[in-house]
Formats: C-alpha cells, structure tokens, sequence
C-alpha cells in the first residue's frame, strides 16, 4: 500500500489509458515482458547434460523445471504487485532506476550488487553455447596461434592456481562490453525487453520443444495429441507475435514522444 496516504494505489483495471487501442498496445508489451521472463528453455540441455542417473535425467529436470517455474512466478507476481499497489499507474519499468529517489542508498546499493552478481552469472550460463562455437571456429580458423590457444597456468599470491586461456580472456571480456554499449544505447526497458521476449520465446521454448517430443515420441499425424501439441503451439505463436508487435509499436512511440 502506500506509506505517504495509507492506501492501496492502482485499480483492477490496470494502468489507466486514454483509449482501448493504447490498452492493447500495453497488454502486448506486457506479454512480450512476461515471455522474456521465462527463458529457461535456452538452458535445460547445458544443465541436464551435467546430471548423472539414476535417476534418469528427464525425470530431475521435469521437477526441477516445476519448482523452478513455481518459485520464479511467485517472486514476480510479489514484485509486480506489490509495486503496482504502491505506485499505481506512476510504477516505473525498471524498479531500479525509475524512481525519483534514491534512498535509502544501503538497500539501492544492494539491489544493485544482487543485480550485478546475477548477471554475471547470466552470461556465464546463458552465452555458453555461443561461447564454444565462437571460440571453436576461431581455433578452426587459427590452428598455429598456439599464444591464443594454449591454456596458461596462473598462480597468484593468496589464491588457488587456475588456468588462463588469452583467447577465451579476449573474446568474452569483448562480448560482455559490446552487449553493455549497446543495452546502454537503449533506454527504453520494457519495451525492449518485450521485442526480445517476442523473438525468442515462441521459437526456443514452444516450437523446438514440441518438434522434439513429436519426433522423439513418433507421435503420428492427426491424433489427438498430435492436434493438442499443434494447437497448443500455434496459439503461443500468435500470442508471440501479437507481444512483438506491440513491443516494437511501443519502442516507436517511445523513440517519438
């Protein structure tokens, strides 16, 4: 609620609109923002390769999936909620950076190195697929620059011995500054997350999935599961690309107010 009038601010309706076309637009967008919260699929085949059976593996990720699933919907819904019942329709994108104060500064200065902390992680586990194909080509491409592709052993005073690849140092410390210019470069939060939501969600976590249960299960043509799993990933395509849409219009209209 908020602390300065003691009430509950917002309304059932959501965030108030001069016109029902501009309510659509921020549904879209907002489903574009829900879709880029949930990529978890880009990641299940890097952590279920580190499992080992018995158990089998698919049986593990099914339930570390759900609890996963249940755990980050409750955190959002809590931040999202809470959020808009304290600012109503005045709740920034970035629950960051969007506030006109910055006190008190121990919880910002927090929040900020949790956020930090989380990224970190974020790209070590989200980039390592692209990680390994990069540097596997680039060692294709460079076979005698023994100096980018030996591993070198470092020994630094008051910490373990760990292994230093130049290549691997320069490429990655390349990588997270470009993708930090160009999140720079973009300053409109949410709607930039909804057009990433748009492109990755229906093709990553709907589509491929569900090609690779058909196929592996040799489900034929036209029975009724066959037809739900069909149905089930056309709808999120339309879903997908009605959050695209309104993320970019909302991008646009950003870009032009």
């Amino acid at each position: 609620c908020n602390e300065d009038h003691g009430y509950v601010e917002g309304s059932i309706r959501g965030i108030s609109t001069s016109n029902a076309t501009e309510k659509v637009w921020l549904i879209s967008q907002a489903l574009g923002d829900v879709a880029f919260a949930y990529p978890f699929s880009l990641i299940l085949f890097e952590i279920q390769d580190t499992l080992e059976s018995p158990p089998p593996e698919s049986q593990t990720m099914k339930k570390a999936s759900i609890i996963s699933i249940v755990v980050t919907t409750m955190f959002y819904l809590l931040c999202g909620g809470s959020g808009y019942a304290a600012f109503g329709d005045h709740t920034p994108g970035n629950l960051m950076t969007g506030f006109g104060f910055y006190e008190p500064y121990w919880l910002i200065d927090l929040a900020n190195a949790c956020v930090v902390l989380h990224l970190v992680g974020g790209y070590q586990i989200y980039s390592q697929p692209l990680f390994a194909n990069v540097e596997q080509w680039l060692a294709e491409k460079l076979p005698h620059r023994g100096v980018l592709n030996k591993d070198y052993r470092l020994k630094l005073p008051l910490l373990a011995a760990f292994r230093l690849n130049p290549l691997r140092l320069c490429f990655r410390s390349a990588y997270v500054v470009t993708t930090t210019v160009i999140a720079i470069v973009f300053p409109y939060f949410n709607q930039i997350l909804g057009v990433l939501g748009g492109i990755n969600f229906w093709p990553l976590t709907i589509y491929f999935p569900v090609e690779m249960y058909l196929k592996q299960s040799d489900i034929e043509a036209w029975t009724a599961k066959w037809i739900m799993l069909r149905t089930f990933s056309a709808i999120f395509l339309v879903v997908t690309v009605f959050a695209l849409i309104g993320s970019i219009e909302g991008l646009i209209s950003a870009k032009l107010s």
